[in-house]
This record gives structure tokens, C-alpha cells and sequence, in this order.
């Protein structure tokens, strides 16, 4: 692998990581806006929230598809690239733990933003 191809997977695997987070995060963030501005009866607020709904909703698919796309070549290249000889097959139970925490916050982030979709679909729904 050259250099380049070197920073640009290792730059793929960083922002693979802050995708995951991310997903989890603004859905949290999303819930937050929602509980304290979604059943607002006043027009202006309503529709500031449907923006913000829209937006952040573009931020976590954005995510997903990065956790999804950029998991590929990262999975390709781990042992070559990611695999440390120092910490061994020790490496290995602190790789699942990873997984599992990884697969907490994506399952957590989509359960939260299909419930954000709900909220945000009788929001427009009732207003229409």
C-alpha cells in the first residue's frame, strides 16, 4: 500500500469511529430537541423543529452509510493495517468488547432516530 492509500484508510478508519458515535449522538441530541420543543402547538416552533429534524436526519444517515462503507475496506485491510504486534492475540478480547460497544451505540442511535421519525411524521401530519 502506498503512503497516501496508507493515510487516506487510516483516515477512513478515524472518521469510520466518529461515525459511530455520531450516529448515537444526535439521536440523543435529537430526542433532547424533540422532548423539549415537538409538541409545541405554535407554528414558528413547530416548523423550526421539523428543520432541525431534517438536518440532523441528513447528519446520521450520513453516519450510517459511513459506518456501513467504511467498514468494508476497514475490515479488508485490519490485519495489515490496524493489527498491533505488540498487543498480540491480547488484542483480541478488547476487539470484540469494541464490537459489542460499537453495535450497542448503532442499535441505540436507530432505535432512537425510528422514534424521532415517528414523532416527526404526526408532527407534519397533524399540521398539514
Amino acid at each position: 500500500m502506498s503512503e497516501t492509500g496508507g493515510v487516506i484508510l487510516m483516515m477512513n478508519n478515524y472518521f469510520h469511529d466518529v461515525a459511530t458515535a455520531l450516529l448515537l449522538a444526535s439521536a440523543i441530541v435529537m430526542w433532547v430537541i424533540y422532548r423539549k420543543f415537538g409538541d409545541s402547538e405554535k407554528p414558528e416552533v413547530r416548523d423550526y423543529f421539523l428543520r432541525l429534524y431534517d438536518s440532523i436526519t441528513f447528519l446520521a444517515k450520513f453516519s450510517l452509510v459511513w459506518i456501513i462503507l467504511g467498514g468494508i475496506p476497514r475490515t479488508y485491510f485490519y490485519t495489515e493495517f490496524e493489527w498491533s504486534q505488540y498487543a498480540g492475540k491480547s488484542q483480541i478480547p478488547a476487539l470484540v468488547i469494541k464490537h459489542i460497544l460499537a453495535f450497542i451505540f448503532v442499535s441505540a442511535g436507530a432505535h432512537i432516530w425510528l422514534r424521532i421519525r415517528r414523532k416527526a411524521r404526526e408532527i407534519r401530519g397533524r399540521h398539514t
